[in-house]
């Protein structure tokens, strides 16, 4: 059983810091000198999660990203790339939730050169008044305005406006490859009710779910929407995982023993995949820690994030088609889907942030960075191989 807050466990999230801490350490071993009590349950855990993880090793990035990008086959036909839908946006951020569905199709289009059959299907399922821009943004996607925010909705409606966006959705969830929920989705309380019977309908559709931006504040507060769905991705950034650690394990975040706490975290949430994003992205779901440095860039301008959770979606939905073909054999470690997918989404983010850069120096913009990912993609995995 997965316990939701890590504090009833043998092992608190608060021991957890004591065990790491050279303070403690001196105090055991004055106990033990003086032949007194050790806390022997909790020296056991924490070596059991160390013995577990082990050292983060850096995972081989390029070699998994040929190995999980499809090849071109003038044979196929439309959506049988995937099949991506982005939830998000509000009055406030419109741009976000587009960036991460235009990134999602960037990455196949960077397949599309000769054949324009096979091409790729992004849903943006939005705030209503976000829908107009989002149009006008790029013919390709399709936008769907069917979220609502509290203001605009009356008490004795919000039961039926509800119901109408989950039906609305329930229509096309079977054909979804992977749902990206959070970029743009702001705060509002009647939105983020409806959001929350979509992550539930996703999980009984056994639909994967990349979770970013306020999706994260959404399931930090509600740990039940993801906690023991392998196939739930959570992309937290410094704050995020602030928020999370402090929530599931009580404590706060310990940068020494990074590794042997993301392992832990993402165990308590019941072997979720977690990408914590930093210097080096590090990436766990319980059992293993992996680790992406391939360098970036030193300009942060806002919007990547976005840029990862649509990127992680599209690698996540091809390694799980692959697992699931009937003669799908992927010779390449780890095997869990949602990891592989992080480990190529942060490798192609990272390659083409880098590219922008040697380009646009100080006034790099998101638009630069995914305008680079198909020309990083097409450097490590060529299309005419």
């Amino acid at each position: 059983m997965v316990i939701k807050h890590g504090m009833n466990s043998g092992f608190s999230g608060r021991n957890y810091m004591l065990a790491s801490s050279a303070v403690f350490r001196r105090q055991q071993f004055l106990i033990r000198s003086l032949g007194g009590y050790t806390d022997h349950p909790l020296q056991k855990r924490m070596q059991e999660v160390k013995s577990i993880g082990g050292p983060s090793v850096e995972a081989d990035a390029e070699n998994i990203l040929r190995a999980i990008t499809p090849t071109l086959d003038p044979s196929r036909h439309k959506g049988q790339a995937g099949k991506i839908a982005v939830i998000g946006g509000c009055r406030e951020y419109t741009g976000a939730p587009y960036f991460a569905a235009i990134s999602a199709l960037k990455i196949v289009s960077s397949l599309l050169r000769l054949i324009y059959i096979w091409c790729r299907f992004v849903s943006c399922f939005l705030y209503k008044r976000c829908c107009s821009s989002h149009k006008s943004y790029s013919p390709e996607l399709i936008v769907h305005p069917i979220l609502e925010e509290s203001y605009s909705v009356r008490d004795e409606d919000k039961r039926l406006i509800s119901g109408k966006v989950l039906a609305e959705v329930h229509k096309w969830m079977e054909r979804f490859d992977c749902l990206v929920v959070g970029p743009g989705l702001g705060r509002d309380p009647f939105l983020l009710d409806c959001v929350m019977e979509i992550l539930k309908l996703a999980r009984q559709s056994n639909v994967p779910i990349v979770v970013d931006g306020d999706g994260l504040f959404l399931v930090t507060n509600s740990l039940d929407l993801v906690s023991g769905y392998p196939l739930a991705v959570l992309t937290p950034n410094v704050n995020e995982y602030k928020r999370l650690v402090q929530k599931v394990l009580g404590c706060e975040v310990n940068d020494e023993d990074a590794h042997e706490q993301l392992l832990f975290l993402a165990k308590q949430i019941g072997g979720v995949t977690i990408l914590r994003k930093g210097k080096s992205d590090l990436i766990s779901d319980g059992d293993t820690v992996k680790s992406v440095s391939i360098y970036g860039s030193p300009r942060r301008c806002g919007g990547q994030g976005d840029i990862l959770s649509g990127s992680v979606a599209v690698f996540v939905s091809w390694v799980r088609r692959l697992i699931l073909a009937p003669d799908g054999d992927l010779n390449i470690s780890p095997r869990n889907p949602t990891v592989l997918g992080c480990i190529a989404g942060s490798a192609l983010l990272r390659k083409a942030a880098s590219i922008a850069f040697k380009d646009k120096k100080r006034s790099t913009l998101t638009g630069d960075i995914i305008e680079c990912l198909g020309r990083s993609l097409e450097d490590i995995c060529p299309a005419s191989r």
